[in-house]
């Protein structure tokens, strides 16, 4: 409704918000506000704030505002104009990011660096419960009490030009078409001249993790299915004991985290609520954190005591894909470091799966050259009202993943599923009516794999198969079979996501969906 949308006014107009976040006491401020004749016109909690802000204008907007960030409770980062101080736009943060940009002769504000990437690449990241008084000219940071403080100013490393589509038709398919790319960035600033995993945070912090017991991984959406692949490849290479779970989850229950645990924090933009407050809960056990994260500044990197940076530049599209190929690459390599620093595994060991990830780039480009086979196999898919992901082992978790994307892309019912599960009630939805996409690369569970399908195959399921190359025996089961290089088993999910990704691509595309812009979605989940 009109009435609800940005920016809301005080009741006498003067005072106008704009408002990201949750204002978690709003209907006690509410009653307050309207026992003093403060009429309300919409439904929205976002409203109380320029009316909190009235009351305590006395011809200072700044004095007011700080009053009124006293008062409310929940997560906001705020945008306050007066039409007595007109010159001025004050804003403040508490738990939501708030991004200055400065630039010659104006000012910016958003909550993530690409909105604001074309104007300026020098910002404030406005620390919590911190506001500023901006001029186009001048931008100054003040405490709670009202202190001015000095704000350190950042350069975004990221090139303008990254941020255009460079002739393809969306910034998504750009986004996969640019997985090669950062891989390889990713292993250049991993890996010394000499042929050995540098990184000077994890170098700076050897004797903790050498020490280390325990992993925890917390993250949301895209980020969470990353660290759940994260889990197989730290307990395959490090032999530790892996949990994760959804930073949303974690945060409001109290996890039991034992001395000597490193807490790994994945995050694409470094802005997600729920991952920050995660953080938070964890620190409170006194235990060292890993950021995995694409910005540099970002909230989450601030948080962190040891922070990887992603590579992955901007990414434009709200879908996450180069992102998530680009976390599932550093947990990779940060599980070989601590493989080696813990003595688990030997440097011929080492050069192998280092040679292995040298080979992705190519791999990907090779599945890449091939879209226009995925893009068949999507026309011949559209009309299919639900689908089912089956993986195993390593590639569980880029069947949610691949159900994601779907659901995200084209609003088609799609879940994924440990494929040993079928029989425990999910193979019950499998019908001429539904697509069932199946992940049955080379690997120890291939035939395993191989009997799902069979068992979709007698209950008329529609398979689709990501397969290895040289697989003959394949197309003896399956009409649509998708084929990704041969590689490790252990290193196969960065070849298995691509498919996918094009598939959700593709059939949202075919449909006459914005794939950049998917319904209901934001690129950074700043607020629950």
């Amino acid at each position: 409704m009109q009435k609800n949308a940005h920016p809301h006014r005080d009741c006498n107009g003067k005072i106008a918000v704009v408002h990201n976040g949750i204002i978690e006491n709003y209907q006690e401020l509410k009653k307050e506000l309207e026992k003093d004749d403060c009429g309300f016109k919409s439904q929205t909690d976002s409203e109380v704030i320029p009316n909190l802000i009235s009351k305590f204008y006395k011809g200072d907007l700044k004095k007011a505002l700080i009053k009124a960030m006293k008062r409310l409770k929940g997560s906001y980062a705020l945008g306050v104009i007066s039409s007595d101080e007109p010159e001025r736009l004050l804003v403040a943060r508490s738990d939501s990011p708030l991004i200055i940009g400065l630039g010659k002769g104006e000012n910016f504000i958003a909550s993530d660096v690409p909105a604001i990437l074309k104007h300026t690449k020098k910002v404030i990241y406005l620390e919590n419960k911190q506001l500023a008084v901006i001029k186009k000219d001048r931008v100054n940071v003040f405490d709670l009490k009202g202190k001015e403080v000095s704000p350190k100013i950042d350069t975004i490393s990221y090139d303008v030009e990254a941020a255009k589509k460079f002739g393809f038709k969306d910034f998504m398919l750009k986004e996969i078409y640019e997985q090669p790319r950062v891989v390889s960035k990713i292993l250049s600033q991993w890996m010394s001249l000499e042929g050995n995993i540098r990184v000077r945070d994890l170098d700076l912090n050897k004797d903790f993790l050498k020490e280390i017991e325990q992993i925890v991984i917390v993250a949301c959406g895209t980020a969470f299915h990353a660290g759940l692949v994260g889990k197989y490849i730290f307990e395959s290479l490090v032999r530790l004991p892996v949990w994760v779970d959804f930073a949303s989850e974690f945060r409001y229950r109290k996890p039991i985290i034992k001395k000597n645990t490193l807490l790994i924090a994945i995050s694409q933009s470094g802005e997600t609520a729920d991952t920050l407050a995660a953080v938070q809960e964890a620190k409170k056990s006194k235990i060292k954190v890993i950021s995995v994260c694409n910005v540099l500044g970002s909230s989450l990197i601030r948080e962190s005591d040891i922070n990887l940076n992603t590579y992955a530049g901007p990414e434009i599209s709200v879908a996450s894909t180069k992102a998530y190929t680009a976390q599932l690459m550093t947990l990779y390599l940060l599980a070989l470091y601590l493989a080696r620093l813990k003595q688990n595994l030997n440097e011929d060991k080492l050069k192998k799966a280092i040679s292995s990830l040298e080979k992705v780039a190519r791999g990907q480009k090779k599945i890449l050259a091939r879209s226009r086979d995925i893009k068949r196999i999507a026309r011949r898919h559209l009309h299919f009202g639900a689908f089912l992901y089956l993986g195993r082992g390593i590639n569980f978790p880029n069947a949610l993943e691949g159900a994601l994307k779907l659901k995200e892309l084209s609003y088609i019912p799609a879940e994924g599923y440990a494929a040993g599960e079928m029989k425990h009630g999910p193979i019950a939805l499998i019908d001429e009516y539904r697509a069932v996409v199946c992940i049955a690369n080379d690997s120890p569970v291939y035939d395993k794999m191989l009997s799902n399908i069979q068992e979709g195959l007698a209950r008329k399921g529609k398979i689709i198969a990501i397969a290895s190359e040289g697989n003959e025996e394949i197309k003896n089961y399956v009409k649509e079979a998708i084929f990704i290089p041969k590689i490790e088993p252990l290193f196969s999910p960065l070849f298995a996501i691509i498919p996918l990704q094009l598939l959700a691509y593709y059939i949202a595309c075919l449909k006459g969906y914005d794939v950049d812009k998917p319904r209901n979605l934001a690129k950074s989940v700043t607020v629950e």
